[in-house]
């Protein structure tokens, strides 16, 4: 896009370049056979093509440092949604029956407090899920426990109560239908959706 945009004003450059010295040398050259004082001026309207090439070249910069701002906007939207996609892409995860927050997972809730400090307007909901393991009613209350964990955590890192909220699905919305460790220990986790 910059390089088409160089390349279209590069052109226009030329045109310009080209209607100026039509209108400015062409007569000059006329009027040096005829005296001169007419040389002069000729020489003066030659030093006002100067000015009219310094002005091209000062848009032409103008518009190359519009362009670099543009990118640099983009790149930064760019690297603000990644982080809202981690934000939310990566689960703090959970030992059997157990609501205890590991190191990985206090690591993870750092990262997620960092991005929660760094998007003021963002607040989040904190989802507790289980494996398919126990009763409902114990699978709800261990996805609270969980979520609550994470919260408490999080405040106690300067995030403020009024922009966490949880949520206890137990076992409603496995990420893994499986049976088997494998499968159960993708489910012991706490989702973070972003508000």
């Amino acid at each position: 896009m910059l390089h088409d945009t160089i390349k279209k004003e590069k052109n226009m450059r030329k045109g310009i370049w080209m209607v100026l010295m039509m209108v400015l040398v062409l007569p000059g050259l006329l009027t040096t056979v005829g005296c001169g004082k007419k040389k002069v001026a000729s020489d003066a309207s030659m030093s006002g093509a100067g000015f009219a090439g310094d002005s091209d070249e000062a848009r032409r910069r103008a518009e190359e440092q519009r362009l670099r701002e543009l990118a640099m906007q983009d790149e930064a939207a760019r690297k603000a949604q990644e982080a809202r996609d981690a934000f939310s892409a990566e689960d703090v995860y959970f030992d059997f029956d157990s609501a205890v927050l590991s190191t990985e997972a206090q690591e993870t809730l750092k990262q997620k407090a960092q991005w929660l400090k760094s998007a003021q307007g963002s607040s989040a909901v904190i989802e507790g899920h289980t494996d398919e393991r126990g009763t409902n009613e114990y699978n709800l209350a261990l996805g609270d426990r969980r979520a609550t964990a994470c919260k408490v955590f999080l405040s106690n890192l300067g995030i403020s109560d009024d922009r966490l909220s949880t949520v206890s699905y137990g076992e409603e919305k496995p990420v893994d239908t499986g049976a088997g460790e494998d499968a159960y220990s993708k489910n012991r986790r706490a989702h973070f959706v972003q508000r």
